[in-house]
């Protein structure tokens, strides 16, 4: 999980910035834009500046529903990732939801500067709330400021209770276009940028019961290569043993269920 966040943060911060001689009145323009989100919705609104690798956090009613901080007043932290609030996603859903945000940057990087302002991404995520228990929330991400040179400068993030009243266990996200009503799904999550075709044939197997011998044997490797290509498996996906390595594979449908 922490590898595809990496892998985001990496897409984002490593763009290049350029510095609009607006720049301030902008930002401030889209920290009112925020705020007013907070209060009118009774969101919590996160604004991040992806240039400058900050947030500015408004909190609504919702935040002590979830056992957030009540403060009314603007919380300014030194990261695009709102880690309070993060950590109170369940694990699964915080890794289809980095991927789906990945997706996102990927498809708007390919249309006009124009044209990104009409899409946003939408996902239904399980969150604990004060009692620890989870509720389901409706997250909401959308670039509300590019730069000319087609770097994305700012994020919004909304968080509010979902419009639907049945609790799901089942992560649910699209981006939509807002302009047309367009949908495109969350596909399945792709994990080139992760795993090797040779390490995600080696991982099927071991999600079948194949020990290391008999995967060598049908795939015609020597065992020192399994192993190896075992252990790069466990970097990659940040994990301690090739069970958690099939679980998380298995939650991003890399794996069949």
């Amino acid at each position: 999980m922490k590898n595809i966040a990496n892998i985001l943060n990496n897409k984002l911060l490593k763009q290049i910035f350029d510095n609009p001689s607006d720049s301030t009145t902008q930002l401030s323009q889209c920290q009112y834009i925020a705020q007013l989100y907070a209060h009118v919705e009774n969101a919590i609104a996160v604004l991040s500046d992806l240039k400058s690798n900050k947030s500015y956090i408004y909190n609504g009613g919702i935040a002590a529903t979830l056992g957030i901080s009540e403060d009314v007043s603007t919380t300014k932290i030194d990261s695009i990732w709102e880690e309070e609030i993060l950590n109170r996603i369940h694990p699964d859903d915080l890794i289809h939801k980095h991927m789906l945000e990945l997706q996102y940057f990927h498809f708007l990087k390919t249309i006009p500067i124009a044209d990104r302002y009409h899409y946003h991404v939408v996902s239904n995520l399980r969150m604990r709330n004060q009692s620890n228990q989870y509720v389901t929330v409706l997250h909401r991400m959308l670039y509300i400021r590019n730069l000319p040179n087609g770097s994305i400068w700012l994020a919004l993030c909304l968080y509010n209770f979902s419009l639907s009243a049945a609790q799901t266990t089942l992560y649910e996200g699209y981006i939509v276009n807002t302009i047309t009503g367009q949908v495109i799904k969350s596909e399945k999550q792709e994990n080139g940028n992760l795993l090797s075709k040779r390490e995600m044939e080696i991982l099927q197997l071991i999600k079948n019961g194949k020990k290391s011998r008999e995967i060598a044997n049908i795939l015609s490797i020597s065992l020192n290569t399994v192993n190896r290509h075992r252990q790069n498996i466990l970097e990659k996906l940040r994990v301690g043993n090739s069970i958690e390595a099939c679980r998380i594979a298995t939650t991003l449908h890399w794996l069949p269920s």
